[in-house]
C-alpha cells in the first residue's frame, strides 16, 4: 500500500508597496508614450507610412522569436559524460588546467617513485617539523608515515617513510632537510614491509614472541632494524661467572649499544654502528624483553610423526632444556667419531655444550624421538651475531636413514622465516653425511676448507622454503600428519 501525501502549493511572494508604485510609474509611461505616438500619426504629415511602418516591424520581431524557441525546445540533449553534480565539474577543470593536461589524462600518467626510510634531529621548537615538511613537498616527496622520537638532551629525531620521484637521489633530500635545518640525517633503501604501521608491527613481534621463546632475538632485529644482537650466557662452559653476563634491572643505553637483562640469565647487548638507538626504541625493545620474561619458558607443542623407508616411525618436534637428560643419554649411546664430528674438538666436553645448544635464547632445537620416546637425533639453528649456524648430531644406529636430510630442510625452512640471507654448517672434509644432505638441499651453495675445517654456506635469499612445524597457541590440540619417506 502506497501512501499518498499531499504537498501543498508554494506560497506566492507577498506584493511590497514600493513594487506596486514602480508598477504604476510604468503604467503613466506607457500611457503617456501611447498618446505621443498617437498625435504624430494623426497630425503628422506621414502618420500613415510610420503606422504601417511600426506594424511590419512588430510582425519580423514576432516571427524571429517563433522561429528561436522551436529551435532550441527540440535540441538534442547533450552527450557529455562528465559528472552530474555541477560542483565537481569546476574542480575536475582547475585541477586539470593547473597539472597542464586535458581532463581525465591524469590518470594515465605513473610516475616511477622510490621508497625511503630516513631520520633527522631538528630542534624542539614550534615550527621545525613544518620546515621538514614544507622542504619534502616542494621536492615533490609523499610523506607517507611519520615518527617522532624526543630526546633527552633537547631536540627530537624524526623517522619518515617517503615516497619519493625515481629521479630524485638521496642526496637530494638529504639536501632539502639540511636547508630546512635538520642534521645528523640518515636515509637507506624500504621496501613494502615498511608501510606497515608500527604499532601493527610491533604487536605482531609480541604475538611472535609470546609463541616461542627463541624469537625474542629475531623480535628485536626486526623492531630495531640492522642490528647486532648477542647472548650472553651468566656463566661459561667451564661453570666460571660470565664477566660480561651483568646487566642492570633497567638496562643500559649508550648511543648505538644497548643492554638488557635476559630474563634466562645473563644480557642481551644490541649494537647498531650506523645509527644510534632513542629512548623510545630502547623503551620498546625493552618491553619486549619485560614481556618474554613474564611468560616464562615456552616452545611450541607442533610435531609431526615420520616414516622412515624401514617402516620405522620417528615423531620430529621443537626441544628445549627440558630434553637436557635425554639429549645426554644420547651422547653416551654416540661413537667418539660421531662426537667429534658435530663439536670439532675434545670428546669429554661434548655434555657442556648441551645446555647451551637447547637454551631457546640462542636458536631453535628439533628433536626426532622413536615411537617409545628415546631420542636418537638433534638438529640445531643458532643464531650467530649476523649470521645463522645450522648443525646436526644423529645417534650411530639411525645414521643413513633420512634423519638427518629431514631435520636439515625443515632447519633451512625455520630460518627463512626467520629472515635469514644464509645459514653455514661447519664440519669436517670427511663428514660425507653433512656434505650430502647440504647438497640435497637444493641451494646456491659456498664451500671453504682451512686446515681440515669445511664451512658450507647456503643461501637462502632466492628460494622460498616453509617450515612445516607451524606455532601454536597454547590449549590448541592439532593432529600429528603422517608423511612418507
Amino acid at each position: 500500500m502506497t501512501e499518498r501525501v499531499a504537498v501543498p502549493a508554494q506560497r506566492s511572494h507577498r506584493h511590497h508597496w514600493r513594487r506596486d508604485v514602480v508598477e504604476l510609474a510604468a503604467l503613466f509611461c506607457a500611457v503617456a508614450v501611447a498618446d505621443g505616438i498617437a498625435n504624430l500619426v494623426v497630425h503628422g504629415p506621414r502618420g500613415p507610412i510610420l503606422l504601417v511602418a511600426s506594424a511590419v516591424a512588430l510582425l519580423v520581431t514576432a516571427a524571429f522569436h517563433t522561429w528561436w524557441a522551436r529551435r532550441h525546445s527540440h535540441a538534442p540533449p547533450p552527450t557529455s559524460t562528465a559528472p552530474t553534480d555541477p560542483r565537481s565539474a569546476p574542480v575536475a577543470d582547475a585541477a586539470d588546467a593547473a597539472a597542464g593536461t586535458a581532463p581525465g589524462a591524469a590518470a594515465d600518467i605513473e610516475l616511477a617513485t622510490t621508497l625511503w626510510r630516513m631520520r633527522t634531529t631538528v630542534r624542539d621548537e614550534p615550527g621545525s617539523l613544518a620546515a621538514i615538511c614544507t622542504a619534502l613537498a616542494r621536492s615533490g616527496v609523499d610523506i607517507l608515515t611519520l615518527q617522532t622520537h624526543p630526546l633527552p638532551e633537547g631536540g627530537t629525531v624524526d623517522e619518515f617513510l617517503l615516497r619519493a620521484p625515481q629521479q630524485l637521489p638521496s642526496a637530494g633530500i638529504i639536501r632539502a632537510i639540511a636547508g630546512a635545518g635538520g642534521h645528523s640525517t640518515w636515509i637507506e633503501r624500504a621496501d613494502a614491509h615498511d608501510l606497515v604501521d608500527t604499532p601493527t608491527r610491533v604487536l605482531g613481534l609480541a604475538i611472535r614472541t609470546a609463541l616461542d621463546a627463541a624469537e625474542l632475538p629475531l623480535a628485536l632485529r626486526q623492531l630495531l632494524g640492522r642490528c647486532t644482537i648477542h647472548s650472553i650466557p651468566a656463566t661459561t662452559l667451564s661453570g666460571r661467572p660470565n664477566a660480561g653476563a651483568n646487566a642492570p634491572v633497567e638496562g643500559v643505553l649508550e648511543a648505538t649499544v644497548m643492554k638488557l637483562r635476559d630474563p634466562s640469565g645473563g644480557a642481551i647487548t644490541i649494537e647498531r654502528p650506523h645509527l644510534p638507538f632513542t629512548p623510545t626504541e630502547f623503551a620498546r625493545a625493552r618491553a619486549l624483553v619485560e614481556l618474554d620474561a613474564r611468560l616464562g619458558p615456552r616452545v611450541p607443542r607442533s610435531q609431526d610423526v615420520l616414516t622412515l623407508p624401514e617402516g620405522n616411525e620417528i615423531t620430529v618436534r621443537r626441544a628445549d632444556g627440558s630434553d637436557l637428560s635425554a639429549a645426554r643419554a644420547m651422547h653416551d649411546r654416540c661413537s667418539e667419531r660421531t662426537l667429534s664430528l658435530r663439536y670439532h674438538g675434545p670428546v669429554a666436553d661434548a655434555d657442556r655444550y648441551l645446555g647451551h645448544l637447547l637454551s631457546p635464547r640462542f636458536g631453535r632445537t628439533l628433536a626426532a624421538t622413536t615411537a617409545s620416546g628415546k631420542l636418537v637425533a638433534l638438529g640445531h639453528l643458532l643464531w650467530d651475531g649476523d649470521e645463522t649456524e645450522v648443525a646436526l648430531l644423529i645417534e650411530d644406529d639411525w645414521q643413513r636413514r633420512g634423519i638427518g636430510t629431514e631435520l636439515l630442510g625443515r632447519l633451512i625452512g625455520m630460518a627463512v622465516e626467520a629472515g635469514c640471507d644464509s645459514v653455514y654448517a661447519v664440519t669436517q672434509a670427511s663428514n660425507t653425511g653433512m656434505v650430502a644432505a647440504m647438497r640435497g638441499l637444493g641451494l646456491p651453495l659456498d664451500y671453504q676448507i682451512e686446515e681440515g675445517t669445511l664451512v658450507i654456506t647456503a643461501r637462502l635469499d632466492t628460494t622460498p622454503v616453509i617450515s612445516r612445524l607451524p606455532y601454536e597457541l597454547p590449549g590448541e590440540s592439532r593432529a600429528l600428519p603422517r608423511t612418507q619417506h
